[in-house]
């Protein structure tokens, strides 16, 4: 966003403006590193979780950094993205659990569910992590030029204040200039009827019907925000099944899920126009089977995917190549095809997640000190939703295993058999493990239900340390907790599971 409370729609993760030059308000005020000089080792544009790790990883490394931001620090995912969105949906896990409240002897009357407060909350919490970048890069001397950051070709990047422009040179560039929603051409965002995730964010109460377009993470993780707190929710998907990147049990599930609340869901759609009107918003989609359908709603979220911020940034005039769809090309490194340069997080391509950038800030930050001894294990990336239940996976999907020619065998576990998660409520959902039977390596792992985005965590390690499947069960899990769901699964997967 700009200065204080702006309107959504500005911050773009592109080169993004700060506050302002103090971190922290009160009586000793920690000032942010203002440059005076221009030279440095290296040079970040752009200070997402990409950028700013990588700032900070290559200063802890010896080198004298500079970061390019023209709107806050932290890019897109601290201030309108991964962080307020999970602080809303924390919000309405708890409106749903006092619905539920009599269960547990919470007795209330006319409770009401006011989502404003919720929204003022989620942007405190993104503010707080805002100062907290800038601490960082004072504690690790990074020098912060605010701005919009262009390369000029020759180790150079121009940094244009509104209007005020200062060169800043380095042996190093990295480009982290993130990615922002994509805008359709029969789907275009206004922020006020159209709206994207971030104008999502921004909303102080909920529409009577919100109508979503895409039912990937973004899409799914809003409609259980705004269902919960009482908008009627429409989602169609023009593949054949919600989240369309995740196990093809696990979509089943979801869609199951979403409809006992109410939701309707049309996959197999293909969206046709969305005509704005003094009396709401008529939207125009065709379903699977054909058929035409139009309504009328009250906000239309178009959740259809991210596209690279890659213009305007002086790649051209630097001669750094990019692919056909905008991402910068490069290698394993993180290397472009010109000296000097480097990309990471959305810009260049691969999975658009935020810990993904990150892991690339610090493997292009140790290569650039000489001292890379890693690189990013694309097959190992997790991915998370964190709507209610939660839905996380890596690795292939059973589908895919046996695609790729292997031999498996597949556990799932309910949570049923798990007492932790019948103490907690929420007992919906499984554990999927997918194992090669040759060498029972955990090929997949695929959980939706409580904590799934933390307990997916242990099958990321076990994947990464080629743990078998037999190994994970045989590491004693605590009892009662829901990490017994992991051991079990994993042993359901040999067969032998015990509570089911």
């Amino acid at each position: 966003m700009g200065r204080g409370s702006d309107p959504p729609g500005r911050l773009t993760d592109l080169n993004t403006k700060t506050t302002g030059r103090t971190l922290f308000s009160g009586p000793n005020p920690l000032e942010q590193i203002v440059a005076e000089k221009t030279e440095f080792d290296l040079v970040v544009v752009g200070s997402g979780p990409g950028g700013y790790v990588a700032a900070i990883r290559a200063a802890q490394l010896g080198m004298d950094v500079a970061c390019v931001e023209a709107e806050k620090l932290g890019g897109v995912c601290l201030n309108i993205g991964c962080i307020p969105t999970k602080a809303l949906l924390t919000s309405a896990l708890l409106v749903n659990e006092m619905k539920d409240g009599a269960q547990h002897g919470i007795v209330a009357d006319n409770v009401r569910f006011d989502m404003a407060p919720a929204q003022e909350r989620s942007r405190k919490v993104a503010d707080q992590l805002n100062r907290g970048i800038g601490f960082l890069f004072k504690k690790n001397e990074v020098t912060h030029f605010e701005g919009w950051g262009r390369l000029q070709g020759g180790g150079k990047v121009e940094v244009d204040n509104d209007g005020e422009k200062t060169v800043v040179s380095a042996k190093n560039i990295i480009v982290a200039t993130g990615s922002r929603p994509r805008d359709l051409p029969i789907l275009k965002i206004d922020e006020e009827h159209i709206i994207s995730s971030t104008g999502a964010l921004y909303q102080k109460e909920a529409p009577g019907h919100l109508f979503i377009v895409g039912a990937g993470a973004i899409g799914m993780e809003f409609a259980d925000v705004y269902e919960s707190f009482g908008s009627k929710v429409t989602i169609v998907e023009a593949l054949d099944r919600i989240l369309p990147l995740e196990d093809a049990e696990v979509s089943k599930f979801m869609e199951r899920t979403y409809r006992k609340r109410g939701m309707d869901i049309h996959t197999g759609a293909r969206f046709q126009k969305a005509e704005i009107g003094t009396d709401g918003i008529t939207v125009t989609f065709t379903d699977a089977k054909g058929e035409d359908h139009t309504m009328v709603v009250d906000k239309v979220l178009s959740a259809v995917g991210r596209v690279p911020n890659t213009e305007d940034c002086g790649l051209e005039a630097a001669g750094v190549a990019t692919d056909d769809r905008g991402f910068v090309k490069v290698d394993a490194r993180m290397r472009t095809n010109v000296d000097g340069v480097w990309a990471i997080g959305d810009c260049a391509g691969r999975q658009l997640l935020a810990h993904k950038a990150m892991h690339e800030g610090v493997v292009c930050a140790e290569h650039i000190a000489g001292q890379g001894h890693h690189l990013v294990d694309y097959d190992n990336v997790p991915n998370c939703t964190y709507c209610h239940p939660e839905v996380a996976s890596i690795g292939m999907t059973e589908e895919e295993a046996r695609e790729a020619g292997y031999e498996i065998e597949v556990g799932k576990l309910p949570w049923v058999a798990i007492g932790r998660a019948i103490a907690h409520g929420h007992a919906d959902g499984f554990v999927k493990v997918i194992r090669d039977t040759k060498y029972s390596e955990i090929l997949g792992a695929h959980i939706v239900g409580p904590s799934a985005t933390e307990l997916i965590a242990e099958f990321v390690l076990g994947r990464h340390l080629e743990s078998t499947v037999e190994e994970m069960e045989l590491a004693m899990h605590p009892h009662p907790t829901l990490s017994e769901g992991v051991a079990e699964g994993a042993l359901n997967a040999l067969g032998r599971a015990i509570h089911i």
